[in-house]
């Protein structure tokens, strides 16, 4: 009877080193994630400074005298996203208007973003500032409405354009270069969390800063792979 033949250490060796080539290109063929999502971020003015809104426009009922802002950005998440520009003052926008009988009045400071910000062929407004008056119970959405139309919204009730702003698009992912470009052109950072008001990027992530979950993966693979040949090369030396 023919004694097994032992798998020569080179061999072995060109084996692994081809498995380890495979299975980095197929992590590297993976799809990569857009970057950032072009929409209209919803912020409340909290003590002297904005905050990411915790409710949408069309459920939040601020009260008489609140100020109320709404920036276009491109970013991944509300976490990431630049606050307003404008005024923030109540006294500034709404001046000595009063509030009539079974209104409120809402300060609102809408900021178009930047030309980065901006869909392809389109230019941002300047920003604007507004009172608007509603009744007591009104939505800040009732709030826009009132001095800010046309309004635009999708059929997942999410805000689209403020003023006609922009012509078209609604919550749509961007490239990588993209929301880099336009992350660097903001003038301030946004001070929201990640809670509230939803941006269209508003997922918990399992990536950290450390390897992907695939290179791990396969890395895994290899290294079985690597034990089984070793403990059979073995089995047939003894």
């Amino acid at each position: 009877m023919t004694a097994p033949r032992t798998v020569p250490a080179g061999v072995l060796t060109a084996v692994l080193a081809v498995l380890f080539t495979a299975v980095l290109s197929a992590v590297g063929a993976a799809p990569a994630h857009a970057a950032g999502y072009r929409y209209w971020s919803f912020w409340e003015r909290d003590g002297g400074r904005w905050t990411y809104a915790t409710q949408g426009p069309g459920t939040l009922r601020p009260e008489d005298g609140d100020v109320l802002g709404f920036r276009f950005v491109v970013s991944e998440d509300s976490a990431e996203a630049d606050e307003p520009r404008g005024a923030g003052d109540f006294e500034e926008i709404c001046g000595g208007a009063e509030a009539g009988e079974g209104s409120k009045r809402i300060a609102l400071s809408v900021d178009f973003g930047t030309r980065a910000d901006a869909p392809e062929g389109e230019e941002p407004p300047r920003g604007r500032t507004e009172c608007a008056h509603v009744p007591e119970d009104g939505t800040a959405a009732e709030a826009l409405a009132a001095v800010l139309k046309p309004l635009r919204y999708n059929s997942d009730s999410l805000l689209c354009a403020i003023a006609g702003y922009p012509r078209t698009g609604c919550g749509e992912q961007v490239s990588d270069s993209a929301a880099r470009t336009a992350g660097a052109s903001g003038d301030s950072g946004g001070s929201g969390g990640s809670e509230g008001s939803a941006a269209p990027g508003d997922t918990a992530s399992e990536d950290g800063g450390g390897p992907s979950a695939g290179l791990i993966g396969g890395g895994a693979v290899v290294a079985v792979l690597a034990a089984a040949a070793v403990r059979q090369a073995r089995r047939r030396r003894s």
